[in-house]
């Protein structure tokens, strides 16, 4: 069945032409799936690990910076701040990837945040509130290079944290690279599980097969 599956999913991304990735975590079954992805084109992208943090017990996140502001973006100024910023951090494709948020801006299930060291936008992440669940989770945190280990991403994480618990959330989920893992494991969040991306574009055609 699974490579079935996996068949069917890769030729629906090729007819629609659209970017899919399949993100496979440790205990998925079966064990040859990143075999299965690879053989129909998929590409792995490096390697994340799922953490996790309880809301409800004492974090360790301790005090913040006091030069570092978070605010939630609410307006087009903000917006922007957030796209110069993506771009800073990230490259061309980190404000491409954020324009598509424009249009969830008034959406209650999602937040952009953006921090500010006096006035100056120097990281912003996402904080997606799925309805009728415990879990919300972090994406597409990042900071400006000369803004680095001043404690501006942990301000960014607390600040989302501290907005979730607001609204009834119990945990909060990241997919961790290697390079903010060590940095939210110190925060308080407990690793649960390795994950490796799958990419697959959708002109791709899968590889050859030789007999």
């Amino acid at each position: 069945m699974a490579p079935a599956v996996v068949k069917a999913e890769a030729e629906r991304a090729r007819r629609t032409g659209r970017i899919v990735e399949w993100k496979v975590y440790a205990h998925d079954l079966p064990p040859e799936l990143p075999e299965l992805l690879e053989r129909e084109g998929f590409l792995p992208d490096e390697p994340e690990t799922l953490v996790v943090l309880d809301l409800r017990t004492p974090w360790g996140m301790g005090e913040v910076s006091e030069a570092v502001t978070v605010r939630e973006v609410n307006d087009s100024i903000r917006f922007a701040d957030a796209l110069s910023v993506s771009a800073a951090a990230f490259g061309p494709s980190g404000s491409e990837t954020l324009l598509t948020f424009r249009d969830r801006l008034s959406d209650p299930t999602a937040r952009l945040f953006v921090a500010y060291i006096g006035g100056r936008p120097v990281a912003a992440g996402r904080l997606e509130l799925p309805p009728g669940r415990s879990f919300a989770s972090l994406w597409g945190g990042g900071t400006v290079p000369d803004a680095r280990h001043k404690g501006v991403y942990r301000s960014l994480v607390r600040a989302r944290a501290e907005f979730a618990l607001e609204h009834g959330y119990r945990y909060l989920t990241v997919d961790a690279r290697e390079t903010s893992r060590p940095i939210l494991e110190r925060l308080g969040f407990v690793a649960l599980s390795g994950i490796r991306g799958w990419v697959l574009a959708g002109s791709a055609s899968p590889p050859a097969v030789h007999p």
